[in-house]
């Protein structure tokens, strides 16, 4: 399976691809802003392709020529305003949907956030990161694409360990980064996370063993 990963370059976008880029069963092509950005991963031997969320529908579908699955993890980022927030997590991820339809894209994993499903669980200090997921994660349940959405708690860039909690119960907690990412590459594949939502933290059970269990 070819995955074209958005946010590429990303803290948990750049584990996506370094697992994918290092399995037998996947290849990667990295979605980036930057000239540089692409010319480094590059010279990485990672294919890679130019693309801004903030572009048309139809220079994203350009994107996604040959992929045969969308993982997408691209965010604004903490330091930006709610308009930024709302063209990249909200929009860019619809126009991203919208261009995975076009184009024949049916695979589509997004990385949301925990609790993201329920007003009630927003934090006040990041609300419109809160609103751009919530919807974003019902836009794509509305869409034709099968998809799965992750919704990780406190993100932490500790080593992976490798065992995780995954449900769509709402309990709070913190994950690394390398965990999250190794859940998304495993349930590219995974029928059991098929046109599914689920929150994610770190646990007791294997990755393998977590998935089998939703």
């Amino acid at each position: 399976m070819k995955v074209l990963v958005v946010g590429a370059n990303g803290q948990i976008g750049q584990k996506i691809v370094k697992q994918i880029q290092d399995s037998e069963e996947h290849s990667v092509v990295a979605m980036v802003r930057k000239n540089e950005q692409k010319e480094q991963l590059e010279k990485e031997g990672i294919e890679a392709v130019l693309a801004n969320l903030e572009d048309s529908v139809d220079n994203l579908v350009k994107a996604l020529s040959g992929a045969d699955a969308v993982i997408f993890t691209a965010g604004s980022g903490g330091s930006t305003g709610a308009d930024k927030t709302l063209l990249i997590d909200l929009d860019g991820a619809i126009k991203m949907m919208e261009a995975s339809e076009q184009a024949g894209v049916d695979r589509f994993l997004i990385i949301s956030a925990l609790g993201a499903d329920k007003r009630e669980n927003w934090s006040e200090e990041i609300k419109s990161y809160y609103v751009a997921k919530y919807y974003a994660d019902k836009a794509l349940e509305k869409s034709n694409l099968n998809y799965t959405i992750i919704r990780p708690g406190a993100l932490v860039n500790e080593p992976g360990t490798g065992s995780v909690w995954a449900g769509t119960e709402f309990e709070y907690g913190k994950i690394p980064r390398e965990d999250v990412a190794k859940v998304a590459v495993t349930s590219l594949t995974a029928e059991q996370t098929y046109r599914k939502a689920f929150n994610l933290i770190s646990g007791d059970a294997s990755i393998n063993e977590a998935i089998k269990r939703l």
